[in-house]
């Protein structure tokens, strides 16, 4: 496979324990080890990362923001899922 047929990998970079991945940026590897390595030295380079996800990128699956009626009107009415109605005691700091 010459360079120019690599395909596209996505990144995903986890930056401290705790948190999420984020997605840092695209780019092309023959292989999920070559684009790992790759990314570590990309996205990484200053040890902002403490864990690497790799996908291919036609793998990822997206929906259309045409579909955000569709996709997310459901939940709306379903309040039980937001905890707005709740009374937090004082000795609940960061919730």
């Amino acid at each position: 496979m010459s360079k120019k047929n690599w395909p596209l990998w996505e990144v995903f970079v986890r930056s401290k324990a705790g948190l999420s991945h984020r997605h840092s940026g695209s780019l092309h590897a023959a292989d999920a080890e070559m684009a790992l390595e790759m990314a570590r030295d990309v996205y990484t380079r200053r040890n902002e990362g403490v864990s690497i996800w790799v996908v291919e990128s036609k793998n990822v699956m997206a929906s259309d923001p045409g579909d955000k009626e569709s996709l997310f009107e459901p939940a709306k009415d379903k309040i039980y899922r937001h905890p707005t109605f709740y009374e937090l005691p004082n000795e609940v700091k960061h919730m």
